[in-house]
């Protein structure tokens, strides 16, 4: 069976704020389509006035609709999960059919995958995700019920969690790690003026590795006192509402320094330009990488390249581990969350600039890591012997 990719660390998007599908739709979906589509003539439609036109797409809708709705990254995992769903079915004696999937067949699938986690090849939260994308992939009036899977994930939970179980979580570049980094970026050269500025600005606005390398130039206006940026695509954020937010310059990471020397910088290597990616990918020597054949990402670097610098710049650094927790992108997002936390910034205030949903949880939940947790004790507060007016 194809291998499936493991989560090590996600957001959890709630299902109805997901798309309800990523893929092309397939001829055969064609049955389970609205009625009207398939009357042969106007006889028997609902509106006289209906010509067969009204009934219609040009080519050009066409192949603009059997593009994928989500983002690159999700719509790869998704593809992963399906592909490997699809095997699993075809696999099968007698074979299965993946698509529209019965209950029966999701469940036999869900329960397949709890076993293999059992073994030691998943972890809870990585079924769950790869049967939440298996979901959103069904036709949206043929879902199967995921009612009892998700009890034996939730339940799994428990037991696995009670057994020692631990999600690996990124460890959190907060302020002094990441000045250890931001030391480490040779800011004489061209790579070390992006990377300098990719990891301020990262750490200032709470960035998704995919929401960094989604801006474009338009969305960064530098101001002597701070920046205000606009994040136009989210993976909490559907509809593209966009968020701006205003991030004030610091001593300490010099935001509006390292902004105003990358923006110098596109412009020598001819990389400047309103529409043009914020973050381009470079060669060895510091030049535009040449992106003719990334038909997908064109000039942007893709987000993994944020991944990679960042775990670079931290084994230079001598913190490629922190904590016990690996340095990944994502310690870029737990990092300034932990130290709002440490400032006792209100929750809704850190919700609004990291993109997390409002009322959301997840910021105290998951992204308040703490190097000195599990080091103090709060007993240690209560004197010796107890307190004298106890006597």
């Amino acid at each position: 069976m194809k291998e499936l990719e493991e989560v090590v660390e996600a957001e959890l998007v709630p299902m109805d704020e997901q798309s309800p599908r990523t893929l092309p739709v397939r001829p055969e979906a064609a049955q389970h389509t609205a009625g009207l589509d398939q009357l042969p003539s106007a006889q028997g439609r609902l509106f006289a006035g209906w010509t067969d036109a009204d009934f219609q797409l040009s080519d050009e809708d066409l192949a603009e609709l059997d593009q994928p709705d989500l983002a690159e990254n999700t719509t790869y995992n998704r593809e992963r999960s399906v592909a490997a769903f699809e095997l699993w079915c075809a696999q099968q004696k007698p074979p299965r059919t993946a698509w529209p999937c019965t209950t029966k067949t999701y469940t036999a699938y869900g329960l397949e995958l709890i076993r293999r986690g059992k073994a030691g090849e998943f972890v809870p939260d990585t079924v769950r995700q790869y049967m939440s994308r298996i979901y959103q992939w069904q036709p949206e009036q043929m879902k199967p019920d995921p009612t009892r899977v998700r009890a034996k994930i939730r339940l799994w939970r428990k037991e696995w969690a009670a057994a020692g179980g631990e999600v690996r979580r990124s460890a959190a570049l907060t302020i002094p790690y990441l000045l250890k980094c931001m030391a480490k970026c040779d800011e004489s050269t061209n790579i070390g003026v992006r990377d300098a500025f990719t990891l301020a600005l990262a750490y200032h606005n709470l960035h998704r590795r995919s929401e960094l390398t989604d801006l474009l130039e338009v969305h960064v206006k530098i101001m002597n006192s701070g920046l205000i940026v606009t994040t136009a695509t989210s993976k909490t954020d559907p509809n593209s509402k966009g968020s701006s937010e205003f991030l004030a310059d610091r001593p300490d990471t010099q935001l509006v320094r390292r902004a105003r020397a990358w923006i110098a910088v596109r412009e020598r290597i001819g990389g400047a330009g309103p529409r043009r990616p914020m973050f381009q990918a470079l060669t060895s020597k510091g030049n535009l990488a040449p992106r003719a054949l990334a038909t997908k990402r064109g000039e942007k670097m893709k987000p993994g390249a944020i991944n990679e610098r960042v775990q670079v710049l931290a084994d230079r650094a001598g913190i490629p581990y922190i904590a016990g927790k690996k340095v990944t992108a994502h310690s870029l997002r737990a990092g300034p969350n932990t130290d709002l936390v440490q400032a006792q910034v209100p929750l809704a205030e850190r919700n609004r600039r990291g993109r997390w949903a409002p009322g959301s949880t997840t910021a105290d939940t998951v992204y308040d890591r703490p190097h000195s947790a599990g080091q103090t004790d709060p007993l240690s507060e209560v004197p010796v012997g107890g307190h004298p007016t106890d006597t």
